[in-house]
């Protein structure tokens, strides 16, 4: 069984350690590093390479959003941002930051140690309720930006309709009966338009076809 390598990054040593015991105690998932503030989170990773960042978001000398932007460019580390914080502009920023996760603080234990598996293994944790705020701050921000709606013209007709359905919050075996096609073909068309269109995971992608015009907050 692969071993699924994780740094911590929170200011309170206390949160820390709790996650740290969390995490420890399953046998696929190891802690490698701790930090205290985002720019140490940005040296250990750099240094670690680790599959997965938990990410607090608000940490003195560099935030969440400011480091993940760091890790996300210089490593293919992925990042769960997780915060008390449930407001639109910091789900919004956090995922164009490249946080592959939003996960709120309060939530049960068992929705974080499967937010660092599902993260690890290159999807998105990305919930009905976070597509609901994305597109409520896209509703807001002024409109579509066109070098996003350009590289849509790379992806067929068929990747354009699993898009629309994935920026309306739709699971992959939810599409798949939508569109009456596999799951396994769901999962190759995201794989497509991934690579296609230079980007993370489904998280980026629900952003792209917002800020593309494809799919209105209103649709």
């Amino acid at each position: 069984m692969t071993t699924i390598s994780v740094v911590i990054a929170d200011d309170h040593a206390m949160v820390r350690a709790g996650f740290v015991a969390l995490l420890s105690e399953q046998s696929d998932l190891e802690v490698v590093g701790q930090a205290e503030n985002g720019a140490e989170c940005v040296g250990l990773v750099a240094r670690l390479r680790p599959a997965v960042v938990v990410m607090d978001l608000s940490m003195p000398i560099m935030n969440g959003i400011e480091a993940t932007r760091e890790i996300v460019r210089e490593s293919s580390s992925r990042v769960l941002m997780l915060t008390t914080y449930d407001t639109d502009d910091y789900v919004y920023e956090s995922i164009r930051a490249g946080a592959s996760g939003y996960l709120l603080k309060d939530s049960p234990p068992g929705e974080l140690i499967n937010a660092v598996r599902v993260i690890a293994a290159g999807d998105a944790l990305l919930a009905p309720s976070i597509t609901r705020r994305l597109i409520e701050q896209f509703a807001a921000s002024g409109g579509p930006s066109a070098p996003h709606g350009a590289a849509l013209d790379r992806l067929t007709e068929r990747e354009r309709d699993v898009l629309v359905a994935v920026a309306r919050g739709l699971s992959n075996s939810e599409i798949a009966k939508t569109l009456f096609i596999a799951e396994q073909t769901v999962k190759t068309h995201v794989s497509r338009m991934l690579t296609k269109l230079g980007l993370r995971d489904r998280a980026q992608l629900v952003v792209a076809a917002y800020e593309s015009g494809l799919v209105t907050p209103r649709q």
